[in-house]
């Protein structure tokens, strides 16, 4: 009687130069992940963790602008690439590479070579944690990341409306099936408190949260709409960073912790 084949096992490859890595995600786009992938990064740097970020949006690098950076990597031996470093943290996109009004039309393929090239040649520098901020969607560089590099979880963001929540449902299953652990998902955009200091649920409410016990993932926190914290992403100086005492940095940070404590 013939026995049925064991599951694939991918081999995958560590990232050299950090203890750990760790994806933001969401699967699904206009969730403002990249904002919450950067401030978490400096708010696990308000912790003493030596950071790096890496920017893995191909299409549409944010790191660029989130950091007000546009400095391009150096490469002492011509084969690997030197991060860039602001703010105390080693830093990689494809917007550093290329001009910021040009667009990247691509296949799949070259994609995947730049991918590669990010996560394999660049020379990152005795990191506590890298941050990686992942584009939308559950296509090639999703499966790239879940299938070939050696992480240690994923955080998923999402806003709490049903339409946001159907693809990031559909990551929660890709990163299942590829044996890549979610520590939890964060409900950013959660509400907006006004002058009158009433909560407006603009996007619904306790969508996430609800995802999160449906999977049975932790759910770690809620970050509401702010205009601080948009108006430092168009600065390029971190929320997190600037003002690490703001209310919404004090809300990062106590993901950050939860996002410490589960690593270690």
């Amino acid at each position: 009687m013939s026995q049925k084949p064991p599951p694939k096992q991918f081999i995958k490859n560590p990232i050299n130069g950090t203890k750990f890595t760790l994806l933001i995600s969401s699967a699904k786009g206009g969730v403002g992940k990249s904002t919450v992938a950067v401030n978490l990064a400096f708010a696990l740097q308000n912790l003493g963790l030596k950071i790096g970020v890496l920017d893995a949006d191909v299409y549409g690098p944010s790191l660029p602008k989130l950091i007000d950076l546009n400095e391009k990597p150096k490469s002492e031996d011509g084969k690997a690439l030197v991060p860039v470093e602001k703010y105390n943290a080693q830093c990689m996109s494809m917007g550093f590479l290329v001009d910021e009004q040009t667009p990247m039309i691509w296949r799949g393929p070259m994609v995947i070579s730049a991918l590669k090239t990010m996560t394999q040649k660049v020379l990152w520098k005795n990191l506590d944690i890298l941050i990686i901020d992942m584009p939308p969607g559950t296509g090639d560089t999703q499966l790239t990341f879940a299938q070939e590099v050696k992480v240690e979880g994923a955080i998923i963001v999402s806003t709490p409306q049903d339409l946001a929540l159907l693809d990031v449902k559909r990551g929660i299953q890709m990163f299942d099936k590829t044996g890549v652990k979610i520590i939890g998902l964060i409900d950013n955009m959660s509400f907006f408190k006004g002058d009158d200091g009433k909560e407006y649920k603009i996007f619904g409410e306790g969508g996430v949260e609800k995802t999160a016990k449906e999977f049975n993932k932790d759910f770690l926190g809620k970050i509401p709409l702010n205009q601080d914290l948009r108006n430092s992403a168009d600065k390029g100086d971190p929320l997190t960073r600037s003002n690490p005492e703001h209310e919404i940095s004090k809300i990062f940070l106590e993901i950050a912790k939860k996002v410490k404590i589960n690593l270690s």
